[in-house]
C-alpha cells in the first residue's frame, strides 16, 4: 500500500526542487535520494515557459511518488492552471507568497497543503496561515523574505525571530515542525552543515535542497545523534514511574521527547 501524501510530507526531512521546464532532470532528481521531489513551477521558470513547465510536469511517468508540485502564486495567471494540474493528479502542492489564509483553505479543501511563509505579511500570519485545513507542514523562503526585508539571505541572526514565529505557529497550530529555507552555497559544504544545524536548533525538521549533492548531509543533519539515542532509551529504559535519569528530572514531557527521539529514529517507542 502506497503511502498517503499527508504522511509522506509530515515524515520528510528533504525536499529537493527541479525546475518544471527541465523533464530531463525529473529523474535524476527522483533518484536523488530525496524524501520529496518538488517540480518548481514558480521561481526557476520564465514567464514564457510556464505552460510548458505544466505540461511537462504533467507528462513525467514518476509524478506523484514522492512528488510536491510548487506551483504559482495566487493571483498570477498560472495559479489556478497549476493548481487544477496538481488536485487532478492528487499532489501536494508548496504555495509561494503564502499570507492569505482565505486563499490557503480552497487550496486545502483539494490537497495537502505546504504554505512558503517568505513575505513579511506571511511572517506576521503564521499561526493564520499554519491553522488553515489542510495544512500539512510550513517551509519557510528565506531568500524572498531577506529580499523584502533588505538583508542578506543567510544571515541567520537577522532571519531568527521570522524562523522562530514559524516554529511556534506550527506547534501552535498542531502541525508538523516547519521545513527550513535553502543554502544556496552550493558547494560549501560546511555552510550547509551550519545552516542545517541551526534549523534544527530552532525546531525545524526538514529542508529544501537545491542541489543533490545536499540532500545526504541535510538528511543526517536532521537525524537524532548516537548521543540524543542514547539518552532518549535510558530514560524509556527506565520506565515511566522513574522521577530522575542520570541527575535530571524526569516527567511527561521528557518521556514525549524520548519517545520522539527514537520514532524519528525508526525505532520503537518504549
Amino acid at each position: 500500500m502506497s503511502t498517503p501524501p499527508h504522511t509522506r510530507v509530515a515524515s520528510a526531512r528533504t525536499f529537493l526542487f527541479v525546475p518544471g521546464h527541465r523533464p530531463d532532470r525529473f529523474d535524476k532528481a527522483a533518484g536523488s535520494g530525496a524524501d520529496l521531489v518538488v517540480v518548481d513551477l514558480e521561481d526557476a521558470v520564465a514567464a514564457e515557459d510556464k505552460e510548458r513547465a505544466r505540461r511537462d510536469a504533467a507528462g513525467w511517468p514518476g509524478i506523484g511518488h514522492r512528488t510536491v508540485v510548487r506551483v504559482n502564486a495566487p493571483g498570477t495567471p498560472w495559479f489556478e492552471a497549476d493548481l487544477r494540474m496538481a488536485a487532478g493528479l492528487g499532489l501536494p502542492v508548496m504555495v509561494p507568497k503564502a499570507e492569505d489564509p482565505a486563499v490557503l483553505a480552497r487550496i486545502g479543501s483539494e490537497c495537502a497543503l505546504i504554505p512558503l511563509v517568505e513575505t513579511a505579511l506571511g511572517a506576521e500570519r503564521a499561526y493564520e496561515v499554519c491553522s488553515v485545513p489542510g495544512v500539512v507542514r510550513a517551509a519557510f523562503g528565506n531568500v524572498d523574505l531577506a529580499a523584502q526585508l533588505g538583508v542578506a539571505h543567510d544571515d541567520v541572526l537577522a532571519l531568527a525571530h521570522a524562523r522562530s514565529r514559524i516554529v511556534l505557529a506550527s506547534a501552535a497550530a498542531g502541525i508538523g515542525p516547519p521545513v527550513d529555507g535553502v543554502t544556496t552555497a552550493v558547494r560549501n559544504p560546511e555552510a550547509l552543515a551550519a545552516d542545517t544545524a541551526h534549523a534544527r536548533r530552532l525546531g525545524f525538521s526538514g529542508k529544501l535542497c537545491i542541489h543533490p549533492a545536499q540532500i545526504a548531509p541535510v538528511a543526517a543533519g536532521f537525524a537524532p545523534t548516537e548521543g540524543e539515542l542514547r539518552w532518549a532509551h535510558s530514560v524509556l529504559d527506565a520506565g515511566e514511574a522513574v522521577t530522575a535519569v542520570d541527575g535530571h528530572m524526569v516527567d511527561k514531557p521528557v518521556l514525549e521527547r524520548a519517545r520522539r527521539i527514537v520514532g524519528q529514529a525508526g525505532g520503537t517507542p518504549g
